[in-house]
């Protein structure tokens, strides 16, 4: 009898898992027959460039001063337009540099600025130009020293820049969720809150991050049922599994308003993102 319970019920599941690629089988860009394998190569690759605790190594910066760099490097992506992935290597590059490298206070906008020229250069089809940067940080530093942190950023990193950020498994798990375009910017509004965070960075791998992400955006806007079989299925988590880190994304998302750090804020609460920012947070699960 126990036996044929758990059959019935593993049987049950696997009907409510929708194939969420069946609409791009006739899109060769979207590799249906290998995307699953590759997402898979993803979860089992991430913890290689995984960032860890590293503040502690680093006597002139601190948690404070990373954030107020990533809300500068948001501004700047903003204005140049660029694309979402490369604002996610960006941040990535320069946790991962200073992870390994010590610097100074003075050169923590030289990283974040070397870093974003890296990952145009990347991510982009047209990137910015280094005088772009130059230009943008107010000539805070010249142009050769620019190139020279490019240089060191790369050297340290070993050139290996084909990493998971949690901007790959948002794309996945976005589709999972079978979003409309309000529940999308919701996901996207929460997972740049949670990597301007330092404590997120260092707590939780890219994939959680995202999968966190997608689960407090389905819990803000009331859509039911909070966490499905499909999403369990494709992300590997469970709703317990992801509490702990949404809670910490709704937190950010309920002192956005008040934080003198505004860059992700604004772009949310713009009309282009569906103002998604001024919807009240998911209270429930602060709860």
């Amino acid at each position: 009898m126990t036996h044929t319970w758990h059959l019935q019920k593993s049987i049950t599941e696997v009907d409510l898992i929708s194939d969420i690629d069946v609409t791009d089988i006739d899109n060769e860009l979207a590799v249906v027959e290998y995307v699953d394998d590759i997402y898979k190569f993803y979860k089992l690759t991430e913890d290689e460039g995984r960032v860890h605790d590293y503040m502690d190594a680093q006597p002139e910066i601190n948690a404070k001063m990373r954030s107020i760099l990533v809300d500068w490097l948001t501004e700047v992506h903003r204005k140049f337009e660029l694309m979402p992935e490369t604002l996610y290597l960006t941040v990535h590059i320069v946790d991962r540099f200073l992870s390994k490298e010590t610097i100074q206070r003075k050169e923590l906008q030289l990283v974040g600025i070397s870093a974003m020229l890296i990952a145009c250069k990347y991510e982009e089809i047209w990137a910015p130009e280094v005088n772009d940067f130059v230009r943008i940080s107010d000539s805070a530093y010249l142009r050769e020293q620019v190139l020279a942190a490019e240089k060191a950023i790369l050297r340290k990193l070993e050139w290996h820049l084909t990493v998971p950020t949690p901007y790959v498994f948002l794309v996945r798990y976005i589709k999972a969720s079978v979003t409309d375009k309000e529940m999308e910017n919701m996901v996207f509004f929460l997972a740049e809150l949670g990597q301007m965070q330092y404590p997120t960075i260092v707590l939780y791998c890219p994939s959680m991050i995202a999968a966190s992400a997608v689960y407090a955006a389905r819990c803000t806007l009331n859509k039911n049922p909070f966490w499905t079989e499909t999403l369990k299925h494709h992300t590997g988590y469970s709703e317990d599994q992801l509490r702990n880190c949404a809670k910490l994304l709704v937190k950010f998302h309920s002192a956005a308003a008040e934080s003198k750090l505004k860059a992700v804020y604004k772009k949310f609460s713009s009309l282009d993102c569906g103002a998604v920012a001024l919807l009240k947070p998911a209270k429930s699960l602060l709860s």
